[in-house]
């Protein structure tokens, strides 16, 4: 099969991204929480090489995508509240709680550059104020959505330790907001940086 060499790119961040994921698999904290957090990744994955023939989006995209993934990936085999690098930070710094969560939701906050991308090139919007507060309104909508679905785990499994795990507030009445602040702040910041090298992509598009 001849590839282009946005396309060696692609195949190899795959690559990449079902290495993270079959290790994730083996032997993670609970099988229960690993379904429940990987599987919007692995669906949005799916989906994306289906359609890979018919649209593709520019390498920084698909890195962002294959990052977040990998994220995932990751907090559905510790669980969120238990990946070891940030329990050694909890315990380094006196911390409350494990921040992987946080961390996660800020950088999930990048996603706004898929979704600008796909807004300048399936609908008529144009650079400008519009396509940046639609483009980080639909971040909002999407982290309220994940935070829902985490709220409704709790009610189908009526509290148990899975579904505890999941929803990983650690004690925080408020993880809800302060999830959804730094997907907030994490959009605003991958906007700033990003756009430009984005632009730059979409114009070999």
């Amino acid at each position: 099969m001849d590839l282009g060499k946005s396309s060696k790119i692609h195949f190899a961040l795959l690559l990449v991204v079902i290495a993270v994921i079959v290790w994730s698999v083996i032997k993670p904290a609970t099988y229960l929480d690993w379904l429940a957090e990987v599987s919007p990744s692995v669906i949005v994955l799916i989906i994306l090489i289906v359609t890979y023939k018919k649209f593709q989006f520019t390498t920084l995209s698909y890195f962002i995508i294959a990052l977040l993934s990998i994220l995932t990936f990751i907090g559905g085999h510790y669980t969120y509240s238990e990946v070891p690098i940030f329990n050694w930070i909890k315990d380094e710094f006196d911390l409350k709680r494990n921040n992987y969560d946080r961390f996660g939701h800020l950088l999930k906050g990048m996603l706004v550059i898929v979704i600008r991308e796909l807004l300048l090139r399936k609908t008529q919007l144009t650079k400008g104020a519009w396509l940046f507060g639609i483009s980080m309104s639909i971040v909002l909508a999407i982290a309220a959505l994940y935070e829902i679905i985490e709220w409704l785990s709790t009610k189908v499994s009526k509290g148990g330790k899975v579904s505890k795990d999941f929803l990983g507030m650690q004690g925080d009445k408020w993880d809800a907001q302060w999830d959804m602040f730094f997907a907030f702040v994490g959009s605003i910041l991958a906007y700033i940086i990003f756009t430009k090298l984005h632009d730059k992509l979409l114009r070999r598009k």
